[in-house]
């Protein structure tokens, strides 16, 4: 059930002498309360699963829609069989042996994904059959990490009014059209934030029009590794750089849109698209991404940054 509150404007005076003087509104207004009885429609399969070049285990994560104002958390899809597929015929079974939506490939000292090398999800759940596809693209070596000296004019709400900022150097590959997703890292675990700090670039800048092919990254993309707070001396700081196709970088450039979607110029909330197609034409939600990671870690050294710009 819905409350909708609306406004009557009743009244609003304009004073004129000549010119425009001034602007004066009357407003009334009163508040009418519409109930609206809402229907949910049926749960859907929500797929969310990346594989990696790295060593380690593999997880595809699988659950199900609910109704829009239902605040628990999201229900597990259970019993489905997971499995993907690689181009040379290679077959990786995933297992939920927790059974709680998390299907995960395991082989001690082994690797599943490989550069250039093309990947098939295949999904069977409740009488349904889903797939998607993906590729692991190339990526750079991230060449270095640089700290500098940082003050804010007033105490933030986290972390030290001054500190340091981090911010990584690395070439794009030649070749116009690759895509990358960067994700900070702390204490040599990926930093958790807001999706609207999600940082993707298309060769070295944030677009596909920035004409920046075998360059080196951008500086707001280079920055993207401090978000909200800047970071004390000694602190251990890092930064993945991940190779993704162009259906993967629309993907996370919409979920960024969609998680800052709000304010005067807020649109309708909308499932965003991803890759995860079935057999009978059932809508299914998520993605299924590959990648290969170049990975970097480092330690702020108050003594060695950089002093402030």
């Amino acid at each position: 059930m819905i409350k909708v509150i609306t406004m009557d404007f009743l009244k609003v005076n304009w004073l004129k002498s000549g010119l425009v003087l001034a602007i004066v509104p009357f407003l009334w207004g009163c508040e009418d309360v519409i109930d609206l009885e809402t229907q949910t429609g049926p749960p859907l399969l929500v797929v969310d699963g990346w594989i990696y070049n790295q060593p380690g285990p593999q997880e595809i994560r699988l659950s199900k829609t609910g109704a829009y104002f239902d605040n628990a958390p999201a229900t597990p899809a259970l019993n489905a069989r997971v499995w993907v597929q690689d181009n040379r015929g290679a077959i990786y079974e995933f297992k939920d042996v927790s059974s709680n939506g998390r299907y995960v490939w395991e082989v001690a000292d082994s690797t599943m994904g490989a550069i250039g090398r093309q990947y098939t999800l295949h999904i069977e759940h409740e009488g349904e059959k889903y797939t998607a596809q993906n590729e692991i693209k190339r990526v750079p070596r991230v060449d270095s990490l640089i700290f500098t000296h940082e003050s804010w004019p007033t105490k933030p709400e986290k972390g030290p009014k001054d500190g340091f900022i981090a911010e990584f150097y690395a070439r794009d590959l030649e070749g116009a059209g690759d895509t990358y997703w960067i994700k900070p890292l702390r204490d040599g675990k990926p930093y958790k934030s807001n999706p609207v700090n999600i940082s993707i670039a298309y060769d070295a800048a944030g677009s596909k029009e920035s004409a920046t092919d075998g360059l080196i990254f951008i500086l707001p993309i280079r920055q993207s590794l401090t978000i909200g707070e800047l970071f004390n001396d000694k602190d251990s700081v890092g930064v993945e750089l991940l190779s993704i196709n162009e259906s993967a970088f629309r993907f996370l450039e919409q979920v960024r849109t969609e998680a800052s979607n709000g304010g005067l110029f807020a649109v309708p909330f909308a499932n965003i698209p991803g890759n995860i197609k079935s057999e009978s034409g059932t809508k299914a939600l998520g993605f299924f991404g590959a990648s290969a990671v170049s990975r970097l870690e480092g330690r702020v050294d108050a003594n060695t940054a950089r002093p402030r710009r």
